[in-house]
């Protein structure tokens, strides 16, 4: 049979499987391959070589690491049946950077038992056992895993359609799963167990609850090493954990799920973040706006949100009426709209509202401040003219860049997202709405991918996602250009013509939920936050008690400038009060003595531990307050 391989045709014998001729090929390592593709389709290695085309997969191809990490998720599967027999299995995806399997178990796991399974998995490796892929009838499949006590793979086996499934055996151990694999478990090389969790099966609060390991498994050592560093860094960086340990916020079982408690400090950080967008929304022709909490039902259904978004709705009767606490603040917007004519000399019109919206989420999948039930969002609505949308999207995207940078971001990642498969509107408004936003992104020079299908219901829409100080990527704003809502809502406006005319709504946030910008934040700076942003911006430490009243003056002529100061005034030790000062990530501790009450000085210690003394207040003040007005985002003192 003829093969064509990196550009060449080569004759191949019948009968012989894609490693047999791959190995034959001169470059090729066959200790690197992980699958092929063959005809377009990804096979085992061990599968029959056909006539036609055939590629390599390795390390270096995104679909190599998920075949990789996947066979990986089996051998930990084998593993924890060996030592847990009576183990019923559910799913084990690779995902990105790693893998899991959901296990029902006989008894509940403990980060304990990791490296034991390790350990199991170890061995398994050494028995470089071959995985052997087989196709059955789905009867056949069914009646062997009711067999096997696996129940989960049964339920699993009778939702499928077709005749046909896949089968994967390593010695004793046999898995559902369409593949490919690795040729054998000898070949997975370095593998870590990570963590452990509580899953409900199938993402279902009224199934059984499962026990899911997650782990990691990388091709080279070093590269794993990296990896778990990283790890290590972003638990370091975990807001949730800062939120605690800076006292900025809480969650409460009492309060339910998803919802944010804000401390005494936490609130004033999300002040500093309204009061920048209040700002910056005035300067730029905003109008802002407050709407209720609750709306009647049938504004939902008017604009079509219940036809498409009620699963994540909260929807309730009182008095024979629906009402529905609001996930959007778009309707709300549009009924200001509503309450005069609009002339085309009012446009464009911009309302501005920092809105909280409620949303259902699986209480599997919240997390944190990133993942919420109750959010705020900087949300705006920009009423225009069809030929003022271009110009209305490319200052939206510049407001957003603009905000970004301001906090501290500086690289991005922009997703143009097209129309999803539910959706409203005709093609016609769909394609203007998207060649709109296209034609913004290329006029202002910004690199964009494609999002195929990832576009809200009534429109296409821009993703900016941001990346962190550790190379995380982070959703922020989005810009979406909407012809469908108007409609909807019969929107006019009275032309140049005197004739009415239908206006182009814009939805836009630009740093997005508060929340999740919030906890974005703490990771970004590790709660290391810069002085504008700092809740407590200095502490000023007394060495004795009668430097008492030297520090409060400290204090008063630091807040007459603006600045957020606090006494520590506890009978401690300094060197405490110090390090205390240090753990609450406070920008600059002031020491005061009788050096400093005699010379109307300040000995000056910054985050970085670095000491500087007989600073005169003055110089101090007028420092401080310039790093807050310039909102500079470090807290280095160099004296």
């Amino acid at each position: 049979m003829k093969v064509r391989f990196k550009g060449k045709e080569y004759q191949a014998e019948g009968g012989s499987t894609v490693l047999d001729f791959l190995a034959r090929m001169e470059g090729v390592e066959e200790d690197r391959l992980i699958a092929a593709r063959l005809n377009g389709r990804e096979v085992d290695l061990s599968s029959p070589l056909e006539e036609g085309s055939l590629e390599l997969i390795t390390w270096e191809d995104e679909e190599g690491k998920e075949i990789y990490r996947h066979t990986a998720s089996h051998v930990m599967a084998q593993a924890v049946m060996e030592l847990f027999p009576g183990t019923k299995l559910a799913v084990g995806p690779a995902i990105k950077d790693g893998f899991y399997y959901d296990f029902d178990l006989p008894e509940a796991l403990s980060p304990e038992d990791l490296p034991r399974i390790e350990q199991r998995m170890e061995e398994i490796v050494q028995r470089d056992l071959p995985l052997r892929r087989e196709v059955v009838s789905r009867g056949e499949a069914v009646e062997l895993f009711r067999s096997l006590g696996q129940d989960y793979k049964v339920e699993l086996l009778e939702e499928m359609e077709g005749e046909e499934v896949t089968l994967y055996r390593q010695g004793d151990f046999v898995d559902l799963c369409r593949g490919p694999h690795l040729p054998s478990t000898g070949r997975l090389r370095h593998f870590k167990l990570l963590s452990l969790a509580g899953a409900y099966w199938k993402g279902d609060e009224t199934r059984p609850m499962l026990q899911r390991i997650y782990g990691t498994a990388f091709d080279k050592e070093e590269d794993l090493s990296a990896y778990l560093h990283f790890l290590k860094e972003a638990e370091r960086r975990d807001h949730r954990r800062l939120g605690r340990e800076l006292d900025l916020f809480s969650f409460h079982e009492e309060a339910g799920p998803g919802v944010v408690f804000y401390h005494p400090r936490g609130a004033v950080l999300r002040g500093i973040i309204e009061d920048f967008l209040k700002e910056e929304h005035r300067k730029r022709g905003y109008q802002m706006v407050v709407t209720p909490h609750l709306f009647r039902g049938r504004l939902w259904h008017e604009s079509g949100h219940m036809d498409y978004y009620r699963e994540n709705m909260y929807v309730f009767e009182k008095d024979g009426m629906e009402y529905v606490v609001k996930p959007m603040n778009c309707p709300g917007h549009v009924l200001i709209y509503k309450t005069r004519p609009r002339s085309y000399r009012d446009l464009p019109l911009k309302f501005f509202e920092l809105g909280t919206v409620y949303r259902y989420e699986r209480s599997g999948v919240l997390h944190g401040l990133l993942r919420v039930r109750g959010f705020t969002q900087d949300d705006a609505h920009i009423f225009c003219r069809e030929d003022q949308l271009r110009e209305q999207v490319e200052e939206c995207l510049e407001f957003a860049f603009y905000s970004l940078r301001t906090f501290g971001f500086r690289d991005f990642e922009v997703f143009l997202s097209t129309r999803p498969e539910k959706s409203v509107g005709s093609d016609e408004l769909w394609e203007r709405a998207t060649f709109a936003l296209r034609d913004s992104l290329v006029e202002l020079g910004i690199p964009f991918q494609v999002d195929p299908g990832e576009g809200v219901f009534y429109g296409p829409k821009i993703d900016v996602k941001l990346k962190d100080a550790i190379g995380r990527l982070w959703q922020g704003p989005t810009v979406q250009a909407d012809f469908n809502l108007p409609e909807r809502f019969n929107l006019q406006y009275t032309g140049r013509d005197n004739r009415p005319h239908r206006p182009v709504v814009i939805h836009r946030v630009v740093l997005a939920g508060i929340e999740r910008f919030y906890g974005v934040l703490l990771e970004h700076y590790a709660g290391e936050l810069p002085p504008w942003l700092a809740p407590v911006q200095v502490v000023v430490v007394p060495i004795a008690d009668r430097h008492l009243d030297y520090a409060n003056r400290v204090r008063e002529a630091l807040e007459r400038a603006g600045i957020r100061v606090e006494v520590d005034d506890d009978r401690e030790t300094v060197s405490m009060k110090v390090r205390r000062a240090q753990l609450q990530k406070i920008p600059f501790t002031l020491v005061v003595g009788d050096r400093e009450t005699e010379g109307g000085t300040v000995s000056v210690r910054d985050r970085a531990g670095r000491d500087v003394r007989g600073v005169p207040l003055q110089e101090f003040t007028v420092k401080v307050a310039k790093m807050v007005e310039e909102r500079v985002t470090t807290a280095d003192w160099e004296g």
